[in-house]
């Protein structure tokens, strides 16, 4: 599995477990990984949230 289908099964997981919690729950996980300084963590937890806002808002996604 590659970078990116990890971060969309991410996504998905999340939506999944959380549904509508699931931003609060990410931002939650990127504001404790910042707290550790883990720069990689964020990065990636950033990019399981930009997977996530595309699930949810496809229309907006295939807009932009």
């Amino acid at each position: 599995m590659t970078p990116n289908q990890e971060r969309w099964a991410e996504a998905l997981s999340v939506e999944e477990i959380h549904g509508d919690t699931a931003p609060a729950f990410i931002a939650e996980r990127i504001g404790a990984l910042a707290l550790q300084g883990d720069e990689a963590g964020v990065e990636r937890w950033r990019q399981i949230a930009a997977r996530l806002d595309q699930l949810r808002n496809p229309v907006t996604f295939l807009l932009a």
